[in-house]
C-alpha cells in the first residue's frame, strides 16, 4: 500500500496536531533508516539482523525523535517507545529499548565515521553511484538533500489563472506565493479541504512538476485527448482547462475512483473516463495523446518517502521495456499532424531522453516539436527535463513528438 494511503487509514480519527506528528515521524524514519540504522548498529549486541522487526521499528522511531527533532526532549522519545514497547510487544522487551534509546541519546550527534553518502542519505547504493556518475558530487548532494526534505503543498487553479485563485486566497488570510516557472501556488497550509474554493473545485492539489508536462503538451483549445494512465486526475484536469474532449483511461479501478472523485469537486464536464488497459487503447484517434507512463519515480522520493525502498535495477529493465510497448501501442492512436507526449516522474535517462530516442528510430513518422519560448527547463535536445535539486519541483520529463501529417 502506498505510503499516504495507509497513513490516511491509520490516522484518520487523530486531531490534526496528532496527525501532523504522526506524519512527520512515519516520514522521517522512511527518509532517514539507513542512517537510523547505521546509529543503531554498534548499540545492538546481536545485530540488526537478529533483532526482532518490531522492537527495531521502535527502536528507529525513538532514534529519530532523538536525532532529528529539537521539539521532543529524549528522555520523553525513550518513555513513548518503552510505553509503545509495553503496549505492543510486551514487558519483555522494554527495558532493552529503555538501554539502547538512552545510549542513542548520549551517543554523538555527528553521523558515524565512515558512513557513506547512499548510506547517511538514506538512498539505495546503486542509485546514488548513477546520479554521482550523471550530476557529480555538489549536485547528487543537492538531490539527495531535496530527497530528504518536506515538500510544500502546491495547488493550480481549475479555472482562471494563478493571480486570480492567489487574490482569493489573500482575500481570507491564507498567504501564498508563486511557484517556481510561474507554475502553481505554494502555500504554507497543509490541508487543501480547509482553504477556500476546494468545496467548489477552485484548484486542485498538483506539484508544479506535473503541472509543466501539462503546460508543454499545449493542448490546442478545442482538442480530443487521450490521457492514458490518467488517475488520479490532476494532469488531466490540466489538460481539460483547453480540450473539448478528455478521454481518461487508467486500468486500476481504485484509481479511477479517485479520478471520479476529483473530476466530480472540479466540475469538469468534458473528461470521460473508461477503465482500460493503454496497450490496447479504446479510442480510434485523437489530436493528442499523453502518456504519463508508469515509471521508476525517481523523481518524487521527497514526496513519497516509501518508494526509494522498492526501486531496483531490475524493476528499471522491466519498467523501460513497459515504456516502450504502452508508446508503440499509442502511437497509431494520433492523428496525422497530431501530438504524442510522453511523460514521466523518473530522473533516470533509460526512461526518458533514452526512450524517446529508441521510439523515434521505430516509428520514423514522428519527430521532436516542442513549442519554442515556452518559458519550462528543456535539456539540450529540447524536452522538459525538470530536476529537483535545480528547479525546486519534483522532477519529471516531457517529449512532445509531432505525427506527419501524412501520417507515415
Amino acid at each position: 500500500m502506498p505510503f499516504d494511503a495507509a497513513l490516511e487509514r491509520g490516522l484518520g480519527g487523530l486531531p490534526d496536531a496528532d496527525r501532523r506528528l504522526c506524519h512527520e515521524l512515519a516520514a522521517g524514519v522512511l527518509r532517514s533508516g539507513e542512517a537510523l540504522d547505521a546509529i543503531l548498529a554498534p548499540l545492538l549486541r546481536r545485530g540488526l539482523d537478529h533483532t526482532d522487526p518490531s522492537v527495531l521499528e521502535i527502536l528507529r522511531l525513538g532514534a529519530y525523535q532523538i536525532r532529528k527533532l529539537d521539539r521532543i526532549p529524549p528522555h520523553a522519545a525513550v518513555a513513548t517507545a518503552v510505553a509503545l514497547t509495553r503496549e505492543r510487544i510486551g514487558e519483555r522487551q522494554t527495558g532493552f529499548v529503555n538501554a539502547v534509546l538512552r545510549r542513542v541519546s548520549r551517543a554523538p550527534v555527528s553521523p558515524p565515521p565512515g558512513l557513506d553518502l547512499a548510506t547517511r542519505t538514506s538512498h539505495p547504493e546503486w542509485l546514488v553511484a548513477r546520479w554521482l556518475e550523471r550530476f557529480g558530487p555538489d549536485q547528487t548532494e543537492a538531490l539527495l538533500a531535496w530527497n530528504n526534505s518536506h515538500p510544500p503543498l502546491v495547488v493550480q487553479p481549475t479555472s482562471g489563472d494563478v493571480d486570480a485563485l492567489a487574490a482569493r486566497f489573500e482575500a481570507a488570510g491564507v498567504r501564498s506565493f508563486p511557484a517556481p516557472y510561474g507554475a502553481g501556488l505554494v502555500l504554507e497550509e497543509t490541508h487543501p479541504e480547509r482553504l477556500p474554493g476546494y468545496d467548489t473545485g477552485a484548484f486542485y492539489v498538483q506539484d508544479p512538476a506535473q503541472s509543466l508536462v501539462v503546460r508543454f503538451a499545449a493542448v490546442p483549445p478545442g482538442a480530443t485527448v487521450i490521457d492514458a494512465c490518467a488517475a488520479p486526475g490532476g494532469k488531466t484536469i490540466g489538460l481539460a482547462r483547453t480540450a473539448g474532449l478528455v478521454i481518461a483511461t487508467d486500468l486500476a479501478r481504485r484509481r479511477l475512483t479517485r479520478l471520479r472523485e476529483n473530476l466530480a469537486r472540479t466540475g469538469r464536464q468534458n473528461v470521460a473516463v473508461i477503465h482500460a488497459d493503454a496497450l490496447q487503447p479504446p479510442v480510434a484517434a485523437a489530436d493528442v495523446v499523453l502518456l504519463d507512463a508508469p515509471c521508476l519515480g525517481t523523481g518524487t522520493f521527497a514526496r513519497h518517502p516509501d518508494a526509494r525502498l522498492r526501486v531496483r535495477p531490475e524493476a528499471l529493465e522491466r519498467l523501460v521495456a513497459q515504456q516502450a510497448a504502452l508508446l508503440d501501442a499509442l502511437a497509431d492512436r494520433v492523428r496525422p499532424g497530431g501530438v504524442l507526449c510522453y511523460a514521466t516522474c523518473s530522473l533516470e535517462e533509460e526512461e526518458n531522453t533514452l526512450q524517446v530516442d529508441r521510439f523515434l528510430a521505430r516509428h520514423p513518422a514522428f519527430r521532436r516539436a516542442a513549442i519554442e519560448g515556452m518559458d519550462v527547463p528543456r535539456n539540450a535536445v529540447g524536452d522538459l527535463t525538470v530536476l529537483p535539486q535545480r528547479d525546486g519541483m519534483d522532477g519529471a520529463y516531457a517529449a512532445r513528438l509531432v505525427r506527419d501529417e501524412t501520417g507515415g
